[in-house]
C-alpha cells in the first residue's frame, strides 16, 4: 500500500499517488499538444505556373524578345546583347538594337502574340539609366509586356507593363 508501513520506517505520511496521477496527467496534455517542427516539405510561393525551369525538356519556340546588359568596367560603359548577338556601342548600335527589337516585336505580332514580352536581363552595376533606356524603346514601339530578368546579380523582378 501507498503510504503504509510502520510510522518508525516513515515519519511523514506523504501520498504520492495523487502527484504521480497529476504529472501523467500533464505529460498526456503536453505530448497530445506539441506540434512537430517540419525540418522539409512544401514552401508557400506564388510563383508563375507557365516560365521557369519546369518538367520540360524540349524548350521549343522561344516565346520572349531578351536583351542582356553587361557592365564592362574596364571600358567603363554597357554590354548589349540580343539574344547571342553582340550589338555594337554608340549610335549605330542603338539604331541596330532598336531595329533588332522592331523586328522581333513586328515577327511576334504577325504570329498572333502581341503580348510577347521583352525582358531586360541586367548585371548588377548596369546604371539604371542604361536599362530605361531599354524600357523606352520597348513603351516607344507599343510593347505592353516589359519584364526585368531575376538571377545572381540581375535587376528584382518586376513587370513595368502593367
Amino acid at each position: 500500500m501507498a503510504g503504509g508501513g510502520e510510522v518508525e520506517d516513515n515519519p511523514v505520511n506523504l501520498n504520492v499517488v495523487a502527484m504521480v496521477d497529476i504529472i501523467f496527467c500533464l505529460c498526456i496534455f503536453f505530448m497530445c499538444s506539441f506540434k512537430f517542427k517540419q525540418l522539409e516539405g512544401k514552401f508557400l510561393s506564388w510563383l508563375p505556373k507557365d516560365k521557369g525551369s519546369g518538367a520540360a525538356t524540349d524548350p521549343g519556340e522561344i516565346k520572349e524578345i531578351r536583351i542582356a546588359m553587361l557592365w564592362d568596367a574596364d571600358l567603363k560603359k554597357p554590354r548589349r546583347m540580343f539574344g547571342h548577338k553582340v550589338v555594337p556601342d554608340g549610335e549605330e548600335g542603338i539604331r541596330e538594337l532598336r531595329e533588332l527589337i522592331r523586328g522581333a516585336y513586328d515577327d511576334w505580332q504577325r504570329k498572333g502574340n502581341p503580348t510577347v514580352p521583352l525582358i531586360i536581363d541586367g548585371d548588377f552595376p548596369l546604371p539604371w539609366e542604361e536599362v530605361m533606356f531599354i524600357v523606352n524603346i520597348g513603351k516607344e514601339l507599343g510593347m505592353t509586356n516589359i519584364e526585368f530578368a531575376m538571377g545572381p546579380g540581375s535587376i528584382p523582378s518586376a513587370n513595368a507593363g502593367k
